[in-house]
């Protein structure tokens, strides 16, 4: 991120300078020089800044000083867009009264300016390696989806879950009929629900199969509007709980059906109990399928069964990590990493999410020494992530090129699986600066590839 905007800061003085240029607008004595030496500046911070991103996750005062970096490019930014206005201004007075003669405007080096030098020179007391003189490997242009046929090490999770959905391992009781499956992040609970879900057998056994993401925050109108949209198949124009209700009912009235609720959060038993009434009316045999991280969810739906999702067995996360790390690797090349690609495999503790991450990262890479550099990362000691992120996800975000990590980051401003738009999102990135590019349809070619790198 800071790269990126150290980047973007010296492009934008470098511009700001040829138009002050070009439309004969004066700097105050002195300023040019300080121009020159700030861009002189901007590139060495630029040099070090690939170690103080790898180096922020375990040093506090690392971050901190990335952080007043930022807010110092930040501030910088606006300065030299009032700059392009007054030169804009300038310019446009000239059209307009084009027998006078052009009077020179003058600027003198503002304050961020001069408080950005001040912070990047404390670079000097952390010893950053610069990385002006690593020549980087050629990164393959690739993209993180891989076509596996397979999904490892989840035959016997599939065959249990698959004997609750078809009744084969249960009495009918009165009351819904719920299984959930329960795990950790990136454990594959969702990667499970789909095999049930799109099971031969399973599709022949149901009347109706309905799927709903239902994330968090719950909301009970927006599963049940889904619904109804799953049993149309079709958009729903109904702006009313009750209504959504009364077609709910009407559509599953005594059909045996399978309703997937997939990423539970919510533990507030008023908001089950809107849904819960509302599908009451169902045949006998039909199911509720649910993931979620949270037991305490699994408690407050009265669950009849849970299925606690482990980690994956080690011969199978060595083989679906060699399945995409090896993708295009010739076997002598695959001899040579294999034993490297064991440990890192076994580094990812089961994970499929992490495996599969971190096996699309080693695919673009093609020599030993890339695979140890992985292989003993610092990530991998660190703990301050708990369950949350895996220190694998973690390495894959900081070997994208900065300019790519910027656009990953602002991601985080659209809610939890919210629908992202290709073009909107493409739009945003060029609002924020992010595509360096001087052409419209340039702009969309890099927007296309950066979303499929």
């Amino acid at each position: 991120m800071a790269d990126t905007l150290v980047s973007i800061v010296l492009e934008r003085l470098t511009s700001v300078v040829e138009q002050q240029i070009h439309e004969q607008v004066s700097l105050a004595p002195g300023v040019e020089s300080e121009i020159q030496s700030l861009k002189n500046t901007l590139l060495s911070v630029r040099d070090v800044l690939e170690d103080a991103e790898r180096r922020k996750v375990k040093e506090k005062s690392v971050q901190g000083w990335l952080e007043r970096l930022k807010d110092m490019a930040y501030e910088m930014m606006d300065v030299l867009d009032e700059w392009s206005i007054a030169i804009f201004q300038f310019q446009m007075e000239g059209v307009e009264n084009a027998s006078r003669s052009k009077t020179k405007v003058s600027f003198c080096m503002p304050s961020p300016f001069i408080r950005f030098k001040q912070v990047a020179s404390e670079r000097t007391d952390f010893n950053f390696v610069s990385s002006r003189s690593e020549e980087r490997p050629q990164r393959l242009i690739t993209t993180s989806a891989i076509d596996i046929l397979e999904v490892y090490g989840r035959d016997m999770d599939e065959k249990i879950i698959l004997d609750h959905l078809l009744g084969k391992k249960c009495l009918e009781k009165s009351g819904l009929h719920i299984v959930s499956v329960v795990g950790t992040g990136g454990m594959g609970k969702t990667t499970l629900a789909r095999l049930a879900y799109n099971h031969r057998q399973v599709k022949a056994h149901f009347d109706e199969r309905i799927w709903v993401c239902v994330s968090d925050p719950f909301d009970p109108f927006r599963v049940c509007r889904a619904i109804v949209e799953a049993l149309q198949k079709e958009p729903c124009h109904l702006h009313d709980l009750e209504a959504l209700q009364q077609k709910i009912q009407t559509c599953i009235g005594g059909k045996k059906f399978l309703l997937v609720l997939d990423d539970v959060w919510t533990e507030n038993h008023q908001l089950w109990e809107q849904l819960k009434s509302t599908i009451s009316c169902r045949a006998v045999g039909s199911r509720i399928l649910v993931t979620t991280r949270n037991e305490n969810v699994v408690e407050m739906m009265r669950t009849t069964y849970m299925h606690s999702l482990g980690k994956l067995p080690e011969d199978k996360s060595r083989e679906l990590f060699y399945q995409i790390a090896f993708s295009g690797k010739n076997r002598e090349k695959m001899e040579d990493l294999k034993e490297i690609g064991e440990k890192i495999a076994d580094k990812c503790k089961g994970l499929p999410l992490a495996i599969k991450t971190l096996g699309n990262l080693m695919r673009s890479k093609h020599n030993r020494e890339e695979w140890e550099n992985v292989l003993c990362s610092e990530v991998w000691k660190l703990d301050v992530f708990g369950r949350d992120i895996s220190p694998a996800l973690l390495l894959s975000y900081h070997d994208l090129p900065p300019e790519i990590k910027c656009c990953f980051s602002f991601c985080a401003v659209f809610p939890k699986d919210s629908v992202i738009k290709r073009d909107e999102l493409i739009k945003l990135w060029m609002a924020q600066s992010y595509l360096n590019s001087d052409g419209v349809k340039r702009w969309r070619w890099l927007g296309e590839r950066t979303l499929n790198i």
